[in-house]
């Protein structure tokens, strides 16, 4: 694609965007995908007009398409697990077991250093959210604790270990586009993690946890699963080769397959369930058990592939404007306009930052916010001398955490789907996600801690 788009087409696309998507979900309130898909007709005819031929564009399309390829089979597959799961008596007996030792008072708390535990040894936000911040929100839904609440709770706890963890992909990805070493980032990332996780902490230890649970409701709860579920060790067996899959770095894909046959092998053994008619319409449509508590069955009876394809269309609808703004040249026409007049180091940083965010925004891809902007910034930080590890870690605090708050993100998508809350209601309580962009930007502003952020570039600055 030779057709190289001015600066005001591009704004003016972008600026087209971001409207029609906050009228149409924050004022009308309607759902991301016709919005989207509106907004993806715009683009591509607008890009048509521009020069384009539609030959082009379809190419464009199907590239952000293929980056959903992968995305979209975890996503199935993980469907199915959650139904397995429920089948299997995995949920339920995790349920059965936190119902009996964690307080609901200190609800939050737990959830989320047991998502952080998890997240870290796995290095998977999407592993540890889908098994157990899937038990922990039934517990939330059982102890009348907020669910809005639990789920911040958990994705925090989720996205923090994922981001920390040198087993996860993204952790490797930033410093590897911003070239620096693996470790390095990491250390450096403890400047953001740890304020973060300690106003995170603070916000959870204060913020009302229950509605109230009585001891009497929950052992009703405990005696449903009793009545409709063999509670077992060997239920935990399936989510325990999961767990082993995924620290000894396993491919993702072989590793949910993995959960799947063994989870049915649980469900054969332990609960006796021998229909292999059954299995197959659990993993099509979700698990749809006889369970004599209403409040119980509202846990367990959930997962299978149709679950996710509310967020599967909208993941393709999303990377299919994605791959129109991106292939066409729209996003970089915008960043480079804006980078070149820039002379201050910190708002090098500022703008590198808000760059991964808005590429989240507009595509819906954490990668392509990590991607695109370290590939933009790289340079500029060598020749001003700010760090590279600043750079990394910026893309990893503003790209990776930013993500999961973006309807139609893929993690945002995800997360919302499997733990049956709307991104918008979640979101401030997530509170860990967007408090890291925000110490990361103050650290290349505030006198006392710029030195971490910028380096040798300030050195340089106060010489000249």
């Amino acid at each position: 694609m030779n057709k190289q788009l001015s600066f005001g087409q591009s704004v003016a696309l972008f600026i087209g965007i971001i409207v029609l998507l906050f009228v149409s979900m924050f004022v009308m309130k309607s759902e991301p995908h016709i919005p989207l898909l509106a907004g993806t007709a715009i683009v591509a005819t607008c890009l048509h007009l521009f020069g384009f031929s539609w030959k082009e564009l379809e190419e464009a399309i199907l590239k952000g398409i293929r980056s959903a390829i992968m995305p979209i089979i975890i996503l199935g597959l993980i469907g199915i697990l959650i139904a397995v799961w429920m089948m299997s008596g995995t949920v339920p007996t995790i349920l059965y077991v936190g119902l009996e030792y964690i307080n609901p008072q200190h609800f939050a708390i737990s959830a989320l250093f047991i998502t952080i535990i998890v997240s870290m040894f796995t290095g998977s936000s999407f592993t540890t959210v889908s098994t157990v911040g899937v038990a922990l929100m039934g517990m939330a839904i059982a102890m009348g604790v907020n669910p809005v609440l639990a789920a911040g709770a958990v994705i925090s706890g989720a996205c923090l270990g994922d981001k920390m963890s040198p087993l996860s992909d993204t952790t490797s990805f930033a410093p590897a586009v911003a070239g620096v070493q693996l470790f390095t980032h990491i250390q450096n990332m403890l400047y953001t993690t740890i304020p973060a996780l300690f106003l995170t902490i603070i916000f959870f230890i204060f913020v009302p946890q229950t509605g109230g649970a009585t001891s009497s409701s929950i052992m009703e709860m405990q005696q449903a699963l009793q009545a409709s579920f063999h509670i077992h060790i060997l239920t935990i067996l399936s989510p325990a080769v999961v767990l082993y899959c995924s620290i000894r770095r396993k491919p993702i894909i072989p590793t949910l397959a993995v959960g799947i046959v063994s989870g049915l092998l649980v469900a054969l053994f332990v609960q006796g369930e021998t229909s292999v008619s059954t299995w197959f319409q659990v993993m099509q449509n979700g698990y749809k058990g006889e369970v004599s508590s209403d409040l119980v069955a509202s846990i367990v009876h959930r997962g299978g592939l149709q679950s996710m394809l509310s967020s599967i269309s909208l993941i393709l609808i999303a990377l299919a404007l994605g791959g129109l703004l991106q292939h066409c040249g729209v996003i970089r026409a915008v960043f480079e306009r804006f980078v070149q007049p820039l002379r201050n180091p910190s708002h090098i940083v500022l703008a590198s930052g808000s760059s991964a965010i808005a590429v989240n925004a507009l595509t819906g891809e954490q990668y392509l916010s990590i991607l695109l902007p370290g590939q933009m910034f790289k340079e500029e930080f060598s020749r001003r001398q700010i760090p590279l590890r600043t750079l990394s870690r910026t893309l990893e605090d503003c790209g990776t955490l930013i993500n999961p708050l973006i309807p139609w993100g893929v993690s945002g998508a995800f997360f919302a789907v499997t733990l049956g809350v709307p991104v918008v209601e979640y979101i401030p309580y997530a509170i860990f996600l967007w408090v890291s962009p925000l110490i990361t930007f103050s650290y290349a502003y505030l006198p006392k801690l710029k030195r971490i952020s910028l380096g040798d570039a300030l050195q340089s600055k106060s010489s000249s």
